[in-house]
């Protein structure tokens, strides 16, 4: 038998054996969670629902299963193991305004892509980087932080950049598998949403958990939380350089800026909605528009008649709804786990596992934070997470003489600050949703992420604080 047959046997053997291992280890969770003793006392809908997540999970991380197809087996088991009490119930992440806000950024995203202004943004882009790759990536990691106060949402700014940055790699003839696309994929899809969380107007998170805090002003929370999360964004950005850097010395097929060309009807078009679209989302204070609203604005500006840049068919054909569907389903195993009790039974651990550290106030918050983080793997929604989280990290804090504020803070960047999949966010679920990025890599850099928060708060965010008149121990 030729030598090259017996390789392709053998390579289809091992994938094999790692598609049944994976296989093993999903079903495995799923059973565990299910059947064996746990602690505390978690109401049997709890039980499934915990075991239906931790499928979820292990699917969603191995990409045993398209994510859109493993979230919908997901709501099937909420319902036929009665999880929750109905279909309904286990379709209500379809309701959900932000499943419909992820539509209305995919559809800005796409219009900025077909009237032609991704492509002259990917020409300044492509000048500016000078062809270097290292170049193009720390000024995509630089621009985070300006472009996160004119577009404070990830989700938008992914929405935007991610068909810019596709183009300029297109244009150089950097495959989509490559080295440079995963690394450009991966800081898009991982780490700039860090950004937003500086900004108290930067998206769910920091709204939730500074309502959880109460009393906090877009001036505070910008003091105290964007040093630590800046060196969070650019440490994470350095650990996805290391990773990825091989990748970083391939030449660009193309170097030079396209020419110079006027401005199309089309593109005039599409800058002016972008820019309404925009100006929308920073004066929410004047209008109380959600941002829903706006971003469904933009869509319906963009397909109408002799005003917009797409049609309706187009925009069918071309939207990733695996993405919508990726979302919705996440949101509905997020109300089911605090619909079945898992939340609270959740809650009841965190207090049981920190308490043995009460003497030590640096080990009790570094135990907070572990367990938040473990807590964090099994709730996609950010939002579900922190009203779980921040209010019983703060009441400990009151109770044994740390400063809640502080405490609270920790559990929003215990689980804010790595990814494990991506179906854990928006701007997650739009920049990886047609991308070649496995979910063992997303599960990897949350892991180092999750790490380096560790370390952050410890020797950044808790000194910064004391300064800023918030020590731990008051």
């Amino acid at each position: 038998m030729p030598q090259e047959v017996m390789a392709k046997l053998r390579a289809t053997v091992q994938v094999e054996r790692g598609t049944a291992a994976k296989v093993s280890v999903a079903v495995g969770v799923f059973f565990a969670l299910l059947l064996l003793p746990l602690p505390g006392s978690l109401p049997p809908e709890g039980r499934r629902v915990l075991a239906i997540m931790g499928l979820a999970v292990m699917l969603w991380v191995t990409d045993l299963l398209a994510p859109a197809l493993t979230g919908l087996l997901a709501v099937v088991l909420l319902v036929i193991l009665k999880g929750v009490p109905d279909l309904r119930s286990a379709l209500t992440g379809f309701a959900s305004p932000v499943a419909y806000f992820v539509i209305g950024i995919l559809g800005l995203g796409m219009g900025m892509s077909r009237s032609g202004l991704a492509e002259r943004v990917a020409s300044r882009l492509t000048a500016w980087a000078r062809g270097n790759p290292r170049l193009l990536y720390w000024q995509m990691l630089l621009s985070y932080v300006p472009m996160t106060f004119m577009l404070p949402s990830a989700t938008t700014r992914n929405g935007i950049q991610i068909p810019v940055y596709n183009r300029v790699l297109e244009r150089w003839g950097v495959p989509s598998d490559s080295l440079l696309a995963r690394a450009v994929t991966l800081a898009l899809g991982s780490l700039n949403r860090l950004s937003s969380t500086a900004l108290l107007t930067g998206g769910t998170a920091p709204v939730a958990a500074a309502g959880l805090i109460g009393g906090m002003s877009w001036s505070r929370w910008f003091l105290l939380l964007g040093v630590p999360y800046y060196v969070l964004l650019f440490a994470g950005g350095f650990i996805v350089y290391v990773w990825y850097r091989k990748g970083f010395s391939v030449t660009p097929r193309e170097t030079s800026a396209a020419a110079k060309r006027p401005w199309t009807g089309v593109e005039a078009r599409a800058l002016a909605i972008a820019l309404l679209t925009s100006a929308l989302w920073a004066t929410d204070f004047l209008h109380h528009l959600p941002p829903e609203v706006p971003a469904l604005l933009a869509l319906v500006l963009l397909l109408m008649p002799k005003i917009g840049v797409l049609q309706w068919a187009e925009f069918e054909r071309n939207m990733s709804w695996a993405t919508f569907v990726v979302l919705a389903t996440s949101l509905s195993l997020a109300g089911a786990m605090t619909g079945s009790g898992v939340a609270q039974w959740l809650a009841e651990g965190i207090r049981g596992a920190v308490r043995p550290l009460m003497g030590s106030p640096l080990a009790l918050i570094m135990g907070l934070m572990a367990v938040c983080a473990g807590v964090r793997l099994f709730i996609p929604s950010i939002v579900g997470y922190l009203s779980l989280t921040m209010p019983v990290a703060m009441s400990l804090g009151q109770a044994i003489g740390l400063n809640p504020v502080v405490c609270g803070l920790v559990a929003l960047i215990a689980g804010d600050a790595a990814q494990f999949y991506a179906a854990a966010g928006g701007s997650g679920v739009i920049a990886y949703g047609n991308s070649d990025v496995s979910g063992g890599e997303i599960f990897r850099l949350a892991v180092v992420m999750a790490l380096l928060a560790f370390v952050m708060v410890a020797v950044v965010a808790l000194p910064w604080w004391a300064l800023m008149g918030e020590p731990l121990v008051r």
